[in-house]
């Protein structure tokens, strides 16, 4: 299982480590979605910087798995909220939350297996 958690979190680190990367760098494909959820500048700033907290729980992980469980649920609570705000603002583009929320689950889910044996 340990194999299988390491994987996981480094998976999802990664994702993590690029969609945040791009909330900085804000390329217009960003910017497009963010309009589309009525996200200002500040608020694609601040869940940028979340998304990197989360790459270096997750890191931090490989070495005190609980890091990795902490930044794994915060995923899973930051993808539910993103696929709510995109339904609520009428944006039905949530293939990439829908993704991400299923690589976090997966990984927390591990993750709590790994850390009970």
């Amino acid at each position: 299982m340990r194999i299988t958690a390491l994987i996981l979190s480094v998976l999802l680190a990664a994702a993590m480590l690029q969609s945040g990367a791009m909330k900085f760098v804000r390329p217009a494909w960003i910017l497009k979605f963010s309009q589309a959820v009525h996200i200002t500048t500040a608020q694609l700033t601040a869940l940028g910087s979340l998304q990197i907290a989360a790459t270096i729980g997750l890191v931090w992980g490989i070495w005190f798995p609980p890091f990795a469980l902490a930044a794994a649920i915060g995923l899973v609570l930051y993808f539910v909220g993103a696929i709510v705000a995109h339904i609520r603002a009428g944006d039905r583009n949530i293939l990439g939350a829908t993704v991400f929320l299923a690589l976090s689950i997966a990984t927390s889910v591990v993750l709590v297996l790994d850390i009970a044996r």
